[in-house]
């Protein structure tokens, strides 16, 4: 059963490992020179020169973190089917040794419980970017509004 471990941290390290090159390659790209000196702080798109906003550079940041957490969840997620498997292979082969039972149980639980935490992970990420994301194009809804 150790050698079943060390393999399946080895793809998860491998996987770790290639997360960035699954990322896009325009969040990282740069522009040019000439491109970057269109009147200080704009930025030349096509033959217009259009003044760059705060919400556009968090919009780029929010789809980075968002990317990054995709790919976060997507490797727990297999992790987690491969350890409800491993859990149910225990199960079937415990033979009715109680104690191994209980061990395949808590692997399948445990297992599960991930796949809760991504989930509700997933949820808390979108909201904050939501949130966040908001605030920057100022279109937050605390104000001081008149009675």
């Amino acid at each position: 059963m150790s050698k079943l471990k060390r393999i399946i941290l080895t793809i998860a390290a491998s996987l770790g490992l290639l997360a960035p090159a699954a990322m896009p390659a325009t969040v990282f790209a740069q522009p040019s020179i000439q491109e970057g000196l269109c009147q200080g702080a704009e930025l030349m798109v096509g033959a217009t020169c259009q003044q760059v906003s705060d919400a556009d550079a968090a919009g780029g940041v929010n789809e980075v973190i968002e990317t990054v957490i995709n790919i976060f969840s997507i490797v727990v997620g297999v992790i987690a089917v491969i350890m409800i498997i491993v859990g149910g292979l225990k199960y079937i082969t415990s033979g009715g040794d109680s104690g191994n039972i209980t061990g395949a149980k808590n692997t399948i639980l445990y297992a599960i419980v991930g796949l809760v935490v991504v989930a509700l992970a997933q949820i808390i990420v979108r909201f904050v970017l939501t949130e966040t994301g908001d605030l920057g194009s100022g279109s937050s809804g605390g104000g001081t509004g008149g009675i």
